[in-house]
């Protein structure tokens, strides 16, 4: 039975038919059976050192470090093979000399993660042992270790461990990888290794206590914790079969203390397995029954059918991660919610931890981790180290330390240590201002409660004055260089800072003089921060400062100066002379005067500029007028209409900028204002070409091709297949011919349909038809692509009458705190330049340069690096580098949001009818269609309400209507001037 349970512990990766798909591979089941034969010697040679009496080791052939050099050769093997080619010379040089650059890099950004990665990578494959050694020693000081750097890691110390002493510094760094994530591999690693050292002096204590804590850590996790169940077993198993043949010639008390104590392990091993909803649970069952010399008990019989049931309820979700794909936070969320309502602790804390192996860089899965374990278990030893890893993976998030440090004070850590952690916060690099101020905040209501203000002095409150004098200087030194503004504009430090000497220190000296320094720091233009001086001097201070704080406020105050002046003259009311009434008064009285006059002006400032809006826009309609009478007495005078039109366009043209030319009267909702009518063609189906001459000439040939070109409908039920495709040449000769190879190269073609106006100029744009769909899905990657200089824009045809949702712009509006916003940059840098540049500070995985539509570069890019700390690190880098004399900045990407159009029900007003809904252009709302009227003078029902677009509608007949005063002639005009 022994041999049964050996193979199935020994193969960790590989699941039972009737769980998951298997995920070992065929060389890591040859280094497992490899491990399995190791244990048994060693457990063997073990067991009859300590039990059989005359039994000596050398004699069988069994050594004490046999068990360590096999299972060293085992994992060497497994983790060497074919990782090692030596090759000397240029390759040795080769790799030396970027040894040295990555050193020299690690010198000067000690956080860049890869850079540690490709040392380690290069220090091993020149086999620098000790180098490597101390390079991986250092990264894990920074970082938390994938679970593939700890095995590697861990083998090679395995491979190099000759000693007592190097068994011992291999325990420790086991004990450093298990701290790191919860891995199931490690933990069997962990027990397989221990169990080489069983000869020594608490050698088997050390075993059993390992593959015990093992089982506290993954011996729930429903896939991966048959293993670990597994492996004990079959050692202590293994114990079992050695003592076997030695059983009989004991007597009753020592075979009751030695073997039947062992075989009781053994069944208190199945026991506790068949109670856990594991995988291949029945496989399990069924073993017990074959190894068992006994009946089952009925009430592991119970147990075992109650955790089959639990199984049920945990295999949908556990399969659901097996089909999603990495990092598979959203099935990991959904799993976590159900653990929740379950309630279980235990299995609360493994399903986090698996989460977090997968998706560590996400702070709102350590938030809501260390969240329950403050609210919910309270252990100081799992709290701490949950938020110590997960300041450790996420050093960005402010809410982290910040939830750290009162975890620290919640629980009574030494002040030095909780000190030393808020250092290594400040330095921890955050990518906005007032995360500092939040910190400085918690770590100020930490020394807030350490201090006992009954004592009128203590160290306590002269270390809080300190840190609250440090923290102003810090923020204007250190934060308002790096991000130009202090993070606390409002002043929220100083504020406490005020309060505390105010309530609790009864120094309204001191008060004042921060408030004072407030209020000079641009915030005595508001009335709220004035009357929260004020709420201070009422009740910690006297009448005297009260009523000079609201004198001062009347005179600065510039956003509601009227609540300021109310709130004197309540104080006046109820407390002033007379003379103080007086003076409140008329200061009261002056300042409201100056007010009022001050928005006069604001107003007619404001009202001179519609004024000249209103004149601009006169002037337009005239001259639009003239043009229209121009072209009518053409027509009267018989004249070519032909030629009439022709020169109307081009003087629309010549009015208008070529690249905001109107858009002619087929164009409609489609992307990129494309008609669903017609489409000029040429007899074959594609457009005729336009000969370039005189413009004589040119107009007489638009005139014909527009008299010969038929109108072809646009398919709209070929929209799936068909790609929009704009921003291409103006000059593009025969864009159907020129363009057709370049979308060839992802599909058959049907058709290419370019639009030409009515004088027969290609507009820019076309429909390429696909006779598949996938075609037309694979044309979408070729936006952007740069076409005779300009970038070629590729779409989906869609209609968006029928869509008014779609949205074509395919980056992200939202903040993405792994990329970063680059301004200022020289026209002439390129993207491999900058490129290079942001390499230094982390993996880039994109970089875009801002073009116009003409393709010329704007002056700024986004840069996507692989997760959020090496952006936080690039923007510290970054910000404010000189790049080609000029002067850059740097910020994480937070695009302001789109204003969204107006939806139809927002325009009904309660009770009335819905306002005519306006159809804009692509830029929106003209010039022209805004309301220039101020609303001081609108009055309601002084005219009837126009719509936006086409004609007002016609209002009721009404009695005043029909006693509507005459006109007035030139006579009437005549007396008005006379009169006197």
């Amino acid at each position: 039975m022994a041999t049964a349970a050996a193979a199935s512990a020994s193969e960790p990766e590989a699941e039972p038919a009737a769980g998951p798909k298997a995920e070992g591979e065929e060389d890591e089941v040859k280094a497992a059976r490899t491990r399995r034969k190791v244990l048994s010697r060693a457990v063997a040679a073990a067991t009859y050192k300590t039990m059989g009496p005359g039994w000596d080791q050398q004699e069988e052939g069994v050594s004490e470090s046999d068990g360590d050099e096999e299972y060293a050769m085992a994992s060497s093997a497994e983790s060497s093979a074919g990782d090692y080619e030596w090759e000397y010379d240029e390759e040795e040089e080769k790799n030396q000399l970027e040894i040295e650059r990555l050193e020299e890099q690690l010198s000067i950004n000690v956080y860049d993660y890869n850079c540690h990665v490709d040392l380690i990578r290069l220090l091993r494959l020149e086999g620098e042992l000790t180098r490597v050694r101390v390079a991986r020693q250092k990264m894990s000081e920074i970082f938390p270790l994938t679970e593939e750097l700890w095995l590697e890691w861990l083998h090679d110390e395995i491979s190099m461990a000759l000693d007592g002493l190097d068994r011992e510094r291999v325990y420790d760094l086991f004990e450093k990888a298990v701290e790191d994530y919860i891995c199931p591999n490690i933990w069997l690693e962990y027990g397989q290794y221990s169990v080489g050292g069983i000869g020594q002096k608490g050698g088997l204590e050390k075993v059993r206590s390992v593959f015990e804590r093992a089982l506290s850590s993954v011996g729930l996790h429903v896939t991966k914790g048959l293993a670990i169940w597994e492996a004990y077993r079959e050692f202590e198993s293994a114990i079992v079969e050695a003592a076997r043949p030695i059983a009989g010639f004991l007597s009753p008390f020592d075979r009751e203390q030695t073997f039947d104590s062992q075989l009781e392990k053994v069944h208190s091993l199945f026991r506790r397995q068949l109670a856990i909803p594991l995988y291949d649970m029945e496989a399990t069952f069924a073993e017990y029954e074959e190894w068992s010399e006994d009946p089952i008990p009925e009430s592991v019989i119970q147990s075992y059918h109650k955790a089959l049931q639990q199984l049920e309820k945990y295999k949908p979700y556990e399969e659901a991660l097996l089909q999603a794909e990495a990092p598979r936070l959203a099935e990991y969320q959904a799993y976590i919610d159900f653990e929740m309502k379950v309630g279980d602790p235990a299995r609360i804390q493994l399903i986090f931890e698996r989460a977090l192996v997968e998706n560590c860089l996400v702070p709102d899965l350590w938030i809501r981790y260390s969240q329950y374990l403050d609210r919910q278990l309270k252990v100081k030893d799992l709290v701490l180290s949950v938020h110590s890893r997960a300041v450790r993976n996420c050093p960005w998030t402010v809410a982290l330390w910040s939830r750290y440090l009162l975890a620290m004070e919640r629980h009574g850590a030494d002040h030095r240590v909780i000190s030393v952690t808020f250092e290594k916060a400040l330095n921890a690099g955050f990518i906005q201002a007032p995360d500092y101020v939040e910190l400085w905040q918690a770590y100020l209501d930490y020394l807030r409660r350490r201090v006992d203000f009954k004592q009128d002095s203590s160290k306590e409150l002269e270390e809080l004055r300190s840190a609250f004098t440090r923290a102003l200087e810090y923020l204007r030194q250190e934060v308002e260089e790096r991000f130009n503004e202090s993070g606390d504009p409002s002043c929220v430090i100083m504020q406490n800072w005020a309060r505390i000497e105010a309530r609790l220190c009864n120094n309204m000296q001191k008060a004042r003089e921060l408030w004072d320094s407030i209020m000079t720091r641009g915030n005595a233009k508001y009335a709220s921060m004035w009357l929260e001086y004020y709420s201070l001097e009422r009740a910690h201070g006297d009448t005297q400062h009260c009523r000079k704080a609201l004198h001062r406020a009347v005179q600065c105050t510039s956003d509601y100066p009227e609540h300021v002046c109310e709130v004197l003259l309540t104080m006046e009311r109820m407390e002033g002379t007379l003379e103080d009434w007086d003076i409140a008064v008329q200061k009261t009285e002056t300042r409201l005067a100056r007010v009022t006059e001050q928005r006069a002006k604001a107003a007619e400032k404001e009202a001179a500029l519609v004024q000249q809006e209103e004149e601009k826009a006169e002037q337009r309609k005239r001259m639009r007028a003239e043009k229209k009478a121009l072209k009518k007495k053409k027509k009267a005078s018989g004249g070519d209409t032909r030629r009439a039109d022709e020169e109307e366009e081009q003087g629309d043209v010549e009015e208008e900028q070529p690249s905001k030319r109107r858009r002619v009267e087929n164009s409609s909702p489609l992307t990129g204002a494309v008609p669903h009518g017609e489409v000029d063609k040429g007899l074959s189906g594609t457009p005729a070409p336009v000969d370039v001459g005189p413009p004589s000439k040119q107009k007489e040939k638009a005139a014909s091709l527009k008299r010969d070109m038929p109108k072809v409908p646009h398919d709209s039920s070929k929209d799936s297949i068909t790609v929009f495709v704009s921003n291409l040449p103006y000059s593009m000769a025969e864009p159907d011919v020129k363009l057709r190879p370049l979308f060839e190269a992802c599909g058959e073609v049907v058709e290419i349909r370019p639009i030409f106006s009515n004088r027969g100029d290609f507009r820019g744009y076309c429909y390429v038809e696909f006779k598949e769909e996938n075609s037309a899905l694979k044309a979408l990657e070729l936006d952007r692509k740069n076409v005779e200089g300009r970038p070629m824009f590729v779409s989906p045809c869609v209609d968006k009458s029928k869509n008014p949702d779609f949205k074509v712009f395919r980056y992200s509006t939202a903040l993405e705190k792994h990329k970063l916003f680059v301004s200022g940059l020289p026209f002439s840098c390129t993207k491999e330049e900058l490129e290079d540049i942001c390499k230094a500070h982390g993996t880039v995985k994109d970089l875009r340069l801002v073009t116009n539509r003409a393709g010329k570069p704007k002056g700024l890019a986004y840069v996507e690096y692989e997760n959020e700390s090496q952006a936080s690190q690039a923007v510290m880098k970054m910000d404010g580098m000189t790049i080609k004399e000029n002067v850059i900045k740097v910020a994480i990407s937070n695009p302001p949001q789109r204003k969204v159009p107006e939806k139809p029900e927002a325009r009904r007003a309660p009770g009335g009818p819905m306002v005519p809904r306006q159809m804009y252009g692509a830029r929106g709302k003209g010039r022209t269609q805004l309301a220039l009227l101020p609303r001081a003078l609108q009055r309601p029902g002084a005219a009837a309400p126009q719509a936006e677009n086409g004609p007002a509608p016609c209002p009721a007949v009404s009695t005043s209507a029909a006693t509507e005063a005459p006109k007035m002639t030139n006579a009437d005009f005549a007396k008005l001037l006379l009169r006197k």
